[in-house]
């Protein structure tokens, strides 16, 4: 059924709404308003109820979600998010809190946060957390923000006036916002390269680290989905350059309960509660990415912190002379933070552990099935994610890793992510998550082991892909570089 947008749907005198009279003259709300902000006439549809809930019923239902189709998305976690998570925190007490309420009439909030922080201690090992960041890269500025500050102090104190520890190393294999937020506070990025294991090159790594290294931001499983073998020499190389060993957690759905980074040596870690702790991921909803921290960078935390006092519990500002200051208005996405907190305590210590456990399975599983019909660059266990190519359909057929995720869409399931990371050729990331069954994981094999072979008998039909949408390929460079959203009259 080929949908008219909203606007064709107009038939002039239909609407779908019934106020009341004003109560007020016309005339006075004219003096109210500025005459700038006044217009006598609005461009917009005239439709009814029934209309509109129809319209946007159907449109919907085109889209696709978590709720409605397996989302394979490589480094990003697009899992079940369990309602009952959903329906905690849209609790009253929740809700209907506002933001600058005085301690004592928001003990609840407060507790939560307090127990949630020390929970999250726990299962990473560090010493304490701020739940202030938005989302990930934002948990990432403010890890950068610490290190600055402790090497800072760390002058200060020893009186330095060596080179500043100006630069951060980072591997070729991490994501793309790690070298950004670099740069945004200040440092310069230093690139180095993978072995032919996928883990950091310690020779490399081993040139890079002097004496102006302020830290290196490293992921674990990385996103080749393999976790470094070497991290404990990383560790040691790193801190005795007197840099800072940095955790990218946007991979921690591999290690719940299994191991902590701050045990291996990793001083300064986010994690993504929209990723692995079951909050909405994409479509711009609200993320967090708390950071936690070992006792050295505890100082640096952002303010205000959430301390228990006997039997209550504040926000305190005070004593921290060292802190970076407040990175997030108000306390951070509460929110987001309330479901989270809801999975932990649904799940508990054995519950986390069988999620990693189970997401790892699950990707191995699905790599040993795919790795004959598709390239696999490096072919050992992975961890929660696996990283194949389409170099073969490419030099046999002139298929690209973009026709193939296109055609799976007329399969009916969501493409993993593309072209990342950049060091795989024809790069396709899958991602399958603890929460689906071993049939989905099969239909899904089925479906690249069938466009695997229509690469060599129909080509075409897999360069043309998607086939069953209702809109086909579009131009995708001109959609991201020069969106219209905007219909014109």
């Amino acid at each position: 059924m080929e949908d008219k947008l909203i606007f064709e749907m107009s038939v002039a005198g239909r609407k779908g709404y019934s106020l009341p009279e004003l109560d007020t003259p016309a005339e006075d709300i004219k003096k109210l308003i500025p005459a700038e902000l006044l217009r006598e006439e609005l461009d917009l549809p005239e439709v009814s109820e029934l209309d509109v809930v129809r319209h946007f019923t159907r449109l919907s239902q085109k889209n696709f979600s978590v709720d409605t189709q397996f989302y394979p998305l490589g480094s990003c976690t697009m899992k079940y998010n369990p309602k009952v998570n959903e329906e905690a925190a849209k609790l009253p007490g929740f809700t209907e809190l506002h933001p600058l309420q005085d301690g004592p009439a928001a003990q609840g909030t407060l507790e939560l946060l307090y127990n949630f922080e020390r929970y999250l201690c726990a299962i990473f090992g560090y010493e304490a957390f701020t739940l202030q960041p938005a989302a990930g890269a934002h948990g990432e500025l403010t890890a950068l923000m610490m290190i600055k500050a402790y090497h800072n102090e760390k002058s200060k104190i020893k009186n330095q006036k060596s080179k500043t520890r100006n630069k951060i190393i980072i591997p070729d294999s991490s994501h793309g916002t790690n070298p950004a937020s670099a740069a945004l506070c200040g440092f310069e990025p230093v690139v180095i390269k993978s072995n032919g294991r996928g883990n950091i090159d310690l020779n490399a790594l081993k040139q890079a680290a002097g004496g102006d290294t302020a830290g290196l931001m490293l992921t674990n499983p990385n996103t080749l989905g393999l976790f470094d073998e070497h991290i404990l020499e990383v560790a040691e190389i790193v801190h005795q350059a007197g840099a800072l060993l940095y955790y990218d957690g946007a991979n921690a759905n591999a290690i719940m309960g299994i191991c902590r980074p701050a045990d291996l040596g990793f001083d300064v870690a986010h994690f993504n509660l929209h990723k692995t702790f079951s909050t909405p991921h994409g479509g711009g909803g609200p993320g967090a990415g708390p950071v936690g921290v070992t006792k050295p960078l505890e100082p640096f935390l952002p303010v205000p912190r959430v301390v228990k006092k006997g039997a209550s519990y504040k926000l305190q500002s005070a004593n921290y002379p060292h802190s970076i200051g407040r990175v997030h208005s108000f306390h951070g996405n509460i929110n987001v933070i309330v479901k989270a907190y809801a999975y932990v305590l649904s799940l508990g210590a054995d519950g986390l552990k069988k999620v990693s456990a189970r997401a790892v399975e699950n990707a191995n599983y699905m790599m040993d099935k795919l790795k004959n019909h598709y390239y696999l660059p490096y072919d050992r266990p992975c961890q929660h994610e696996f990283v194949l190519s389409a170099k073969w359909q490419k030099e046999k057929c002139g298929i690209r890793a973009l026709d193939i995720a296109k055609r799976l869409i007329d399969y009916g399931f969501h493409p993993p992510t593309i072209y990342f990371p950049l060091i795989v050729e024809e790069a396709l990331m899958i991602e399958p998550t603890e929460s689906e069954a071993r049939a989905t994981l099969d239909a899904f094999c089925d479906a690249l082991i069938k466009i695997a072979g229509e690469c060599e008998t129909d080509p075409e039909l897999v360069r043309s892909a998607p086939h069953g949408t209702p809109v086909r390929r579009l131009d995708e460079t001109k959609a991201a570089r020069s969106p219209d959203l905007r219909y014109n009259l």
